[in-house]
């Protein structure tokens, strides 16, 4: 089983082509990266592969579902999402260990849903494991930027989903809560028992080890995407990007991080 794949998508809004001829497979193993400009179609990308968005061409099938050809109410919940529309959802006033558990219905706020036990200790574990546990009573409207993240990752994982999509998860964080944001999702991406994997950043800084693959966008249109160590690459950031990057690579403990610089140039007059 595929967990996606993309066979020549297209999506056209308003007579802007924000895709053009995207095609790519994800394993459920698998542990991608997205990486391009504002304006290269990463979100959308993800719009599609959480079934918020139908293509205008080609084919997107989801674990094995053909989009169009199946109720996605019933695709959604195999799918964790964790996205600023996602947080927009969930009313402010709504406890941070509530705004998690009820990823398990596949609702923002809790009403009259009835939780077992076994919820109730999953929410809090997630929650632990992302290092919010301490927030658990917390309203969601009170929390910082980094806090808000870890608790929509959380709540991402709270259906046991068989595919994981983060946009963006460690913008706008300050360079302490990024780390550690970017350490948690280093010991999610190297478990086995996680679910496939889909992390859409600006920056290659904020990739997590584990990542196996990449995906390189410009334009709407796929740059390169293959493995990692294949596809990212110097020339490909420079080609996404559209300005001299050179790319390195950073060994720790635990495998590889990356960090990207402009490539060197004389400027008169400095």
């Amino acid at each position: 089983m595929d967990a996606v794949r993309l066979e020549g998508v297209g999506v056209v809004r308003s007579g802007t082509v924000i895709l053009d001829d995207v095609s790519v497979v994800i394993a459920p193993e698998d542990r991608w990266v997205v990486l391009g400009p504002n304006g290269a179609g990463k979100t959308t990308l993800l719009a599609l592969m959480s079934t918020q968005l139908f293509p205008t061409s080609g084919e997107v099938m989801l674990l094995d579902e053909i989009m169009g050809a199946v109720d996605v109410f019933d695709l959604r919940p195999r799918i964790g999402l964790a996205s600023p529309t996602s947080y927009a959802q969930i009313p402010p006033t709504e406890s941070v260990h509530n705004a998690v558990m009820t990823s398990a219905w596949a609702v923002a706020g809790r009403w009259n849903e009835e939780y077992s036990p076994e919820d109730e200790t999953r929410a809090l574990s997630l929650m632990e494991a992302m290092g919010v546990g301490h927030l658990a009573q917390r309203t969601i409207g009170t929390l910082s930027e980094g806090e808000r993240k870890r608790v929509l990752i959380a709540r991402a994982l709270m259906s046991d989903p068989e595919l994981l999509l983060l946009d963006e998860p460690a913008a706008g964080l300050d360079l302490g809560a990024r780390e550690d944001l970017v350490s948690r999702l280093g010991a999610l991406a190297t478990s086995p028992l996680s679910p496939a994997l889909v992390l859409v950043t600006h920056h290659v800084e904020e990739i997590p080890v584990g990542i196996t693959h990449a995906l390189l966008l410009r334009e709407g249109r796929v740059v390169s995407a293959g493995p990692i160590q294949a596809a990212l690459t110097s020339e490909s950031l420079t080609q996404a990007f559209g300005v001299g990057v050179t790319i390195v690579q950073l060994p720790v403990t635990a495998g590889v991080r990356w960090a990207a610089h402009t490539a060197e140039r004389s400027t008169p007059g400095w």
